[in-house]
């Protein structure tokens, strides 16, 4: 009876051992996987528009820093050394698409992706042709002197555009294709963090919910429009003129840095005084000489549009972000448009 005894006590204390075992690995797991949603992510986004989708979707789960300064022409930049730091320590490195980051496969070829995610937010959209013109295409009736004045524009161009393999990559000017682009790396990011992909799926739903509100003013203003034509700096609106039935002509190409040929000028001349242009838009943070110089022959007037490839720590710091910007630059087409 005393053998039965301690063989039943023996017995209970080993089951009670392992309850207390399994309850304490089922603890130590459930701790393991609280600390690793509560861990906050370190991205890095390549230029502001990049920098204003990561930040809205990660939101609270994790910090975004912005790579190329504010202020600086993206168009130009190649990452230093500290950049290259900066980038192999983030766990996520959020770009537009590899013909405006053109050096991102140099970026690649030297970093662990296995560490850093690699999130390129244009990889679902089809880019357009590269050109200073870009039309709505549903409307006929061009005459010969345009498809001259295209011919001769592009082919001014074609270095500049070279740079960019042939495609434009100024998707996120055009509210839909910003919308694909917070998708995408809201996408990618709970892929990667599947923990966090609640929280990253609701931020992009109430940001995309915004977006879809500003394409709607966008859609409403230019519905009725009978002025359809605007002229601009450098070719950065393709897919805004693209998504409502507009037509772009640009000062420059792709590039905002290049020069146009005195033969363009005239050209841009004429253009102004066929289709009676009644505004020139130019970039505060690029270079504007060419735009006031054509402004001064012409008797037209200057006006601000914002491609929002890079906005100044003072807009930044007063609150300006892509749809305050977008919304001043729909006012600012009005003048044109309407």
């Amino acid at each position: 009876m005393k053998k039965f005894l301690l063989s039943a006590g023996i017995l209970c204390g080993g089951l009670l051992l392992a309850a207390c075992g399994s309850n304490g690995g089922t603890a130590e797991s459930s701790a393991g996987k609280e600390a690793a949603k509560d861990e906050k992510i370190k991205v890095v986004a390549t230029f502001y528009p990049m920098y204003d989708f990561a930040k809205e979707v990660v939101g609270d789960e994790g910090e975004v820093s912005l790579l190329i300064p504010a202020g600086t022409e993206p168009h130009d930049y190649e990452p230093s050394a500290k950049d290259m730091a900066a980038i192999s320590d983030a766990d996520v490195l959020v770009y537009n698409v590899d013909e405006f980051e053109t050096w991102i496969d140099n970026v690649k070829d030297n970093l662990n992706e296995d560490k850093t995610l690699v999130i390129e937010a244009a990889d679902d959209i089809e880019l357009l042709e590269a050109s200073g013109s870009s039309h709505d295409h549903s409307h006929e009736g061009e005459d010969d002197h345009d498809h001259e004045s295209e011919e001769a524009h592009d082919h001014d161009e074609e270095a500049d555009d070279h740079d960019h393999g042939g495609k434009d990559p100024h998707v996120w000017t055009d509210p839909v294709m910003a919308i694909k682009e917070v998708q995408e790396i809201a996408d990618e990011l709970g892929e990667r963090y599947p923990e966090k992909k609640a929280a990253f799926d609701k931020n992009a739903a109430a940001y995309i919910a915004k977006l879809q509100e500003l394409d709607q003013e966008y859609q409403a203003a230019f519905k009725d429009a009978k002025n359809k034509t605007f002229l601009v700096q450098h070719a950065a609106f393709g897919y805004l003129a693209h998504q409502y039935g507009l037509t772009q002509e640009s000062i420059a190409g792709i590039s905002p840095d290049q020069e146009p040929t005195p033969a363009r000028l005239a050209e841009l001349k004429h253009f102004v005084e066929d289709h009676g242009v009644s505004v020139i838009y130019f970039e505060e943070n690029a270079n504007s000489k060419v735009a006031e110089t054509l402004s001064n022959e012409t008797g037209v007037k200057l006006s601000v549009l914002n491609p929002l490839e890079s906005l100044t720590n003072e807009q930044m710091k007063a609150g300006e972000n892509y749809i305050s910007v977008m919304e001043d630059n729909l006012e600012a087409l009005k003048e044109s448009i309407n």
